[in-house]
């Protein structure tokens, strides 16, 4: 592929970018003491991609989601939420929520700031790798 033909993007992917790439950094810094909670594999990858080296902690891991926060709450006096934003992460996002009250709400922002700039275009946190690219021209 010549130079002519890549995408190149535009201002407001650029600052988009630039936002979303500024999260995860506050993110990676916080995950240094404070894990994050993602539904999947392939969410602990993407982070990963992202930078983050801390502990990600992947939902259910074979117990019932009560069971789930109970052990989080025996082992963690705060964490991060970050869960998709289809249908059925919103509907995981809730109950976890619920389930976790007290422990969370701290990093609420990160989750709904994440969803704002990833706008339409995906609704999980496995394509954000995917999507930075893309709004940087890659």
């Amino acid at each position: 592929m010549t130079n002519t033909q890549k995408n190149i993007p535009s201002t407001t992917d650029i600052e988009r970018a630039e936002r979303l790439r500024k999260i995860f950094h506050d993110l990676q810094e916080i995950n240094e003491i404070i894990p994050i909670i993602v539904e999947g594999k392939k969410d602990a990858s993407a982070l990963r991609k992202l930078g983050l080296q801390g502990e990600i902690i992947i939902l259910h891991n074979g117990k019932s989601l009560y069971e789930f926060c109970v052990d989080i709450i025996d082992r963690f006096r705060r964490v991060v939420i970050l869960l998709d934003w289809d249908k059925k992460g919103e509907d995981l996002n809730k109950t976890i929520s619920d389930y976790l009250e007290g422990h969370w709400e701290g990093f609420a922002p990160f989750r709904e700031i994440i969803k704002l700039l990833c706008q339409k275009d995906i609704n999980d946190v496995e394509a954000i790798p995917k999507l930075l690219r893309r709004l940087e021209g890659d």
